[in-house]
């Protein structure tokens, strides 16, 4: 076994679980303001819902910047890599700490956002490759439930720490994380150079791909019909069920929580029945954002409810995950490149959907409008699935004759 390879089989799971930590820091900055979207807005006297177009300025960056940077840094070691984008995300988040009004505050987000696109660019393809061969499932799992757990534990803390403290104290203290996570990188992560990372010529054979150009447009509709409403979860529960403080961070660490049984049911069920669990996933969604109104007039069935959302979404990025490294194993970071931007193509696009809803309709109309576009999703989602089995029977043919 040579020097590389060994280094590789000593340190795989270690880096696994710093890879993971990381996928808990950046889902925690990326998803924290929506936790203190109240407190934010005060600040800078601004309304909520308008300080909520931030996740839109940076989901649209991250959507706008992730493939011409994961080209931009295909051929850098991936350790070295990781090591400049965690230093651009804590500077980025000590400028968004000091930001003095609303522009300054993009500024800050928009490093956050580059150092997001470049990360979630390659950590999904470079956790399969370090993990040990029988545990490359278990390692994608890890990778998400290191996102649940920002769900469960990162934002709600982020918000306990924004209310008692202050919001910016809440992205120092993420800066302060991301630091010791950088250590931890460094200190596990073995050299790993980069591999069928794909260029801008692997493009053409990507969208020829009649499956993965549907399941990226599945991507765009599934994920801004959720963020139509969770982008506003905050002010939608203060308003529909007139909860607490303490009622609604119990809300965000329930949502969260749903993200680590439903990483233990895609291990289980989704290598048996991949078209049926990619499907269930967003039928299921589509179906708890029509029926989030009625449900969040109770604590009991908003409680039912998150949970089962939360469950969903997770369930819906796992899969089209291994999808898409399944569909493109000749460009895996350049496939899971678009497939990041495309994903904050649907925040935005959610984030902003959600801001005319509730201007113009009322906040409790996001779900109604929210699942509707889920609906769709599951419409191109059957086609999509459609067209793989039609490709798998041509083939089938084709090896017989």
């Amino acid at each position: 076994m040579s020097k590389p390879e060994l280094a590789l089989s000593e340190h795989s799971w270690w880096g696994v679980m710093a890879l993971a930590l990381s996928a808990f820091i950046f889902n925690t900055t990326e998803f924290v303001p929506v936790a203190l979207l109240s407190a934010i807005g005060d600040s800078l006297h601004m309304q909520a819902t308008n300080v909520g177009l931030m996740l839109t300025i940076y989901a649209w960056t991250v959507a706008v910047v992730s493939l011409p940077l994961t080209v931009l840094t295909r051929a850098v070691e991936r350790r070295k890599l990781l090591t400049g984008v965690f230093v651009l995300f804590i500077v980025s988040h000590v400028v968004t700490s000091v930001a003095w009004n609303f522009p300054s505050l993009i500024v800050g987000r928009l490093g956050i956002a580059c150092a997001h696109a470049i990360f979630w660019s390659i950590s999904v393809s470079l956790v399969v490759r370090i993990a040990p061969p029988s545990k490359k499932g278990q390692a994608l799992g890890l990778l998400a439930m290191g996102t649940s757990i920002a769900m469960v534990a990162g934002i709600p803390l982020g918000r306990v720490i924004g209310e008692t403290l202050g919001w910016r104290v809440t992205f120092l203290a993420i800066a302060g994380v991301a630091a010791i996570v950088l250590l931890m990188l460094r200190a596990t992560l073995p050299e790993v150079q980069s591999l069928q990372s794909g260029s801008l010529r692997n493009l053409p054979t990507l969208f020829r791909k009649p499956t993965l150009a549907l399941l990226y447009l599945i991507t765009i509709l599934v994920i801004s019909a959720h963020f139509t409403s969770y982008t506003y979860i905050e002010p939608f529960i203060q308003g529909v069920n007139h909860a607490s403080e303490s009622r609604i961070t119990y809300i965000l660490v329930l949502f969260g929580s749903a993200g680590i049984p439903a990483a233990i049911c895609f291990n289980r069920i989704f290598p048996r029945h991949p078209k049926q669990f990619l499907l269930a996933s967003i039928v299921t969604l589509a179906a708890c954002l029509l029926v989030l109104f009625p449900c969040a007039l109770g604590i009991v069935t908003l409680s039912v409810h998150t949970v089962v959302w939360g469950g969903s979404i997770v369930c819906f990025g796992l899969a089209m995950q291994a999808w898409i490294l399944k569909l493109a194993p000749e460009a895996t970071d350049l496939a899971v490149s678009i497939y990041s931007g495309l994903y904050n193509v649907g925040i935005g696009a959610g984030a902003l959907l959600g801001n005319h809803i509730a201007r113009d309709f009322g906040l409790p109309w996001t779900g109604t409008f929210g699942g509707l576009v889920g609906g769709l999703g599951v419409g191109i989602c059957w086609l999509a699935l459609r067209f793989k089995h039609e490709e798998a029977s041509k083939s089938a043919g084709q090896q017989v004759q």
